[in-house]
């Protein structure tokens, strides 16, 4: 599995993005696709993350400003990023199991397929 992501940029405060990741290969039934992020000195930390069920996951975080969804039919998730504040600043990996279970969902050392990381930058 090949995961390509896109759409980080630069955006003010309070403004919105949106991420995409495009999956390519065998998915599977219990394919789950999630985002972690890491800002530059801090520890990668998770996002968000949905099974294809579209049960989702978020970080407290970032609960009531970013939704992750998906399309199953183009293997796309999205993440659509509102109220951006400057400490999500920050590169945004696009992640992928075919087994993760859900208790799991938190941790990136679970995730078997990762994409090319893509910077979103918040300005004040």
């Amino acid at each position: 599995v090949q995961l390509q992501a896109s759409g980080g940029g630069l955006v003010q405060v309070g403004g919105s993005l949106r991420l995409s990741c495009t999956a390519s290969g065998r998915t599977g039934s219990r394919f789950v696709m999630g985002w972690f992020r890491q800002a530059l000195g801090n520890e990668r930390e998770f996002v968000a993350a949905i099974d294809k069920s579209r049960a989702t996951e978020y970080a407290d975080s970032v609960k009531g400003r970013f939704t992750v969804s998906r399309d199953s039919a183009k293997n796309t998730m999205y993440l659509q990023m509102n109220n951006l504040k400057v400490e999500d600043t920050a590169v945004y990996y696009c992640v992928a199991d075919t087994r993760i279970i859900r208790s799991s969902w938190y941790d990136d050392r679970q995730y078997d397929y990762w994409g090319q990381g893509t910077l979103v930058t918040v300005s004040s």
